[in-house]
């Protein structure tokens, strides 16, 4: 179950993995929000060119049991995206004010953890923050801007005493994986899903037993089919990724929610690492 469900943000986010059938009726439904709660599963198949069964299965395919549950979850989720209208993600633009560019990015980041608060779900998290309290080690698999988000994890969990490493690189992802064996946690960081050099780790980790997180965005992908527990994250429709901005800040809040879950549930033991590791920094800054 999502913290923040939002099925309109799923539907937008999932919309480029559907079906053909099912797309139409996601393209409609995306094009004309404001009218669907008002329309009949009959009125909706003959709007988006498809049919009744088309619909139903694409209500399903989306997590509701019928149509009725659907509409409820539309209607509710116009309500949460009224209060948001203003602030709709927003490309960088030739000229921009730097007034403006500041108000944008601020503004996307902000949309970025909210829309990914709309598709993560908190069970999943809850299994993920139970295999890093319980693992022996803790590996980190990303490339590129993802790769900047391994890091950072490898960063906060070892403040708290957790063999972890992050490895950014194919080769090294590979010899990495290799090494995994069950009781190990595998965390895989990937916004598209598709990613050779993730995919090839991946097969490696999960056939030596480790335990796979994937941290990716929601839709269906290799990497979201093949995770044992799946962290999803929506990030802005933007033409130009500028780094892949959207997207490193939703992962960067999900590795924070993973670190301050273990952290929380173990405090009482981590409270003594990150104290000695707190004073050992400051004695340096003192010198």
């Amino acid at each position: 179950m999502a913290i923040n469900d939002n099925v309109l943000i799923k539907i937008r986010e999932r919309k480029d993995s559907l079906t053909p059938v099912e797309r139409l009726v996601a393209e409609y439904i995306l094009a004309n929000k404001e009218e669907i709660p008002h329309l009949s599963i009959k009125s909706l198949a003959q709007a988006s060119k498809t049919s009744d069964a088309s619909v139903l299965r694409f209500c399903k395919t989306m997590g509701y049991n019928g149509y009725r549950s659907f509409i409820v979850s539309i209607s509710a989720s116009l309500g949460s995206m009224d209060e948001e209208s203003t602030d709709q993600y927003t490309d960088i633009q030739p000229g921009d004010e730097l007034t403006t560019i500041i108000s944008n990015i601020g503004r996307n980041n902000m949309r970025s953890i909210e829309d990914t608060l709309s598709v993560l779900d908190r069970s999943a998290v809850e299994r993920a923050v139970h295999a890093l309290r319980t693992s022996n080690r803790i590996m980190f698999f990303g490339i590129g801007a993802s790769g900047l988000v391994a890091q950072d994890a490898e960063q906060k969990f070892t403040r708290i005493n957790k063999m972890c490493h992050a490895f950014i690189d194919g080769h090294s992802q590979l010899t990495a994986a290799t090494l995994l064996t069950k009781g190990d946690v595998a965390i895989f960081i990937s916004n598209s899903g598709d990613t050779i050099e993730i995919l090839d780790a991946l097969d490696i980790a999960k056939k030596n037993g480790a335990h796979v997180i994937a941290i990716t965005k929601y839709s269906k992908s290799e990497l979201s089919e093949r995770a044992d527990t799946l962290l999803s994250i929506s990030t802005p429709e933007i033409s130009i990724r500028s780094g892949a901005m959207g997207s490193r800040i939703a992962m960067l809040t999900i590795i924070d929610m993973l670190f301050a879950g273990v952290a929380s549930a173990d405090y009482q033991q981590v409270k003594k690492y990150l104290s000695k590791s707190r004073s050992i920094i400051a004695n340096k800054r003192r010198r």
